[in-house]
């Protein structure tokens, strides 16, 4: 097949490589062993997150060589660079988890002065850790030249006597040991058999979460999700998705063309029917802000509400990626929700084709109790469900997929740090029927808005997940499960209700209804609330002073910038 010439005078790699003027430009070229056509093609960034801080990313880079394969076979010229990642489940219980939010916008940030500063014109995404994935999309709105995500893939599951595990088997294994309930033995067992691969984290936590959502919104190919990192089958979809962005160039479809609010809606609408993490959002709304949409928690937890849950997965559920991988992938997932009427089918996708044609093949398999029609639905809500009321005037999230009962009340204990919480639950200093509080957490008070694996599977592991909930103005892992709430707003740090809380105040907490309470009279929060002194945080100087001082609320997606709508030019039409 003949390579299709592009015409590059309305390129933004026209500024750097032609003309007299770009002789400079196209001498550094030369040095990279570039030719006269590898320098009359489009520029397109092929952007990896690889780096050997975990396995979610480890296989990237290899990844990356089979993309650039797909790009030059289109006609373009492939230039591939690294940003970073910070790895949630080594940053997880310590100060370094203060780094996991940042990061999404540091990878958003740099991504775009890479492309900016060298003038690409397009781009594709690898990704493998949790905010890695939010934040290559944020950039690829941001820039909106034309671009595909792709997924680097998640584990393989560990077995563990007999059972399928993942890492959060080992979070909550802390606990159990904590409780008398593991030996030393079998949690150093348990440690070495859970991870056996390259790859993402395996349940339907944020990454695989995320991943759901770029097939979902259109910005990443049909089933390029879910097979596993291993796999060198991933390898069809490397190659296509850098002949795909070719395409792109071709037909002038760019990200905004792509993720609308119908697409938007579809997204949340995937997280939902599958239990996924309710970090998506988080960065639903960030994503959206980057394309100059208003996406709030407020839209995302009505799109939860009617969305039924059909996909049974961890850590609600019983399967990993790899299963639904096995099934059929994404897109027998979203093949259910456009049967069941809950998807837009005429959002436009990176194939070049609406995300109806795309699926307009694909059937969902009757032999296997991974992904459920609508009509026998798990649960008719989605599997996660926010929340409102007198302890959150601007909501809160909880994942309820696997729960049993929706409602829970009792007597706050209150603490202004994690590490404080989780010394007190490793020493069982609790009650059953406590509402544990973490506070003082949140974006701008923490900084960096961390996330509470460590606790929660903490309290699981010791068996008493069911009878003691935990919220914080602060996140949850997508590993967590229980009656833990995040995302509460206001956040202590500028003084919303849960900055008042004594221990004692009791807390109702009603899924079912979409509420958060705390039993305390008008007058006496306001008593509380004049007697309230903001607080000092101890990162006074770097990048989480930096992020405190420009980040946003929660259920505005926790962004540090204006976004589209503040736009006076869009780099994509220098």
């Amino acid at each position: 097949m003949a390579e299709k010439k592009f015409d590059k005078s309305k390129l933004p790699s026209r500024h750097v490589s032609v003309g007299a003027k770009s002789a400079p430009h196209r001498a550094y070229y030369y040095a990279m062993g570039m030719s006269e056509a590898d320098i009359a093609q489009p520029f397109i960034g092929v952007v990896t997150t690889w780096n050997e801080a975990a396995p979610c990313n480890i296989s990237l880079a290899r990844q990356a060589q089979v993309v650039k394969h797909g790009v030059k076979a289109a006609g373009g010229t492939p230039r591939e660079f690294t940003t970073i990642t910070v790895t949630d489940g080594i940053a997880m219980g310590h100060a370094g988890m203060k780094s996991s939010l940042v990061s999404r916008e540091v990878i958003a940030d740099s991504v775009e002065l890479t492309v900016r500063g060298h003038c690409y014109d397009g781009l594709v995404g690898l990704a493998g850790c949790d905010k890695s994935l939010p934040g290559l999309m944020m950039a690829m709105l941001r820039l909106n030249v034309p671009s595909v995500f792709l997924y680097g893939g998640s584990i393989l599951p560990g077995k563990f006597h007999g059972k399928d595990v993942t890492i959060v088997d080992v979070f909550e294994g802390v606990g159990a040991n904590a409780a008398g309930k593991m030996s030393d033995a079998d949690l150093h067992e348990l440690e070495c058999a859970a991870c056996p691969s390259a790859g993402s984290c395996g349940g339907q936590y944020t990454a695989n979460t995320m991943a759901c959502v770029s097939e979902a919104m259109g910005l990443a190919l049909p089933g390029s999700a879910m097979p596993p990192a291993p796999y060198e089958s991933r390898d069809v979809f490397g190659q296509a998705s850098g002949r795909a962005v070719m395409n792109l160039i071709a037909k002038h479809i760019r990200p905004r063309d792509i993720v609308t609010l119908k697409a938007l809606e579809n997204a949340a609408t995937v997280v939902a029917a599958s239990g996924g993490s309710t970090n998506a959002a988080l960065h639903l709304p960030a994503i959206a802000h980057e394309a100059g949409i208003s996406f709030t928690l407020d839209d995302v937890a009505r799109i939860f509400r009617r969305t039924p849950y059909i996909a049974d997965l961890k850590p609600g559920g019983k399967y990993v990626a790899k299963d639904l991988y096995d099934v059929g992938g994404v897109p027998i997932l979203i093949k259910a929700l456009l049967d069941g009427g809950f998807i837009h089918g005429e959002c436009m996708t990176v194939t070049g084709k609406t995300i109806a044609e795309n699926h307009k093949h694909i059937r969902l398999p009757k032999d296997q109790d991974v992904v459920y029609p609508v009509s026998k639905a798990l649960s008719p809500t989605g599997g996660v469900v926010g929340l409102k009321g007198s302890l959150a005037p601007d909501g809160a999230i909880v994942k309820v997929a696997g729960m049993k009962t929706l409602q829970f009340r009792g007597p706050a204990r209150v603490f202004d740090r994690e590490e404080d919480a989780l010394d007190a639950v490793m020493k069982r200093k609790y009650k059953k029927g406590d509402v544990i509080v973490i506070r003082y957490e949140g974006p701008r008070g923490g900084p960096g808005m961390r996330e509470m694996l460590s606790t929660t599977a903490a309290l699981y592991g010791q068996g008493v997940g069911d009878t003691v909930a935990l919220i914080t103005d602060g996140r949850f892992s997508g590993g967590t499960r229980g009656f833990c709430i995040g995302h509460i707003g206001p956040e202590a740090a500028v003084g919303g209700p849960i900055a008042l809380l004594q221990d004692g105040d009791i807390i109702a907490i009603d899924a079912a209804k979409g509420t958060l309470e705390v039993e305390l009279s008008k007058t006496e929060l306001a008593k509380r609330r004049r007697a309230w002194k903001a607080r000092a945080h101890d990162f006074n100087s770097g990048t989480l002073w930096k992020y405190a001082q420009t980040v946003g609320p929660a259920h505005l997606g926790a962004v540090t910038h204006p976004g589209a709508k503040s736009e006076t030019h869009l780099y994509a039409d220098i």
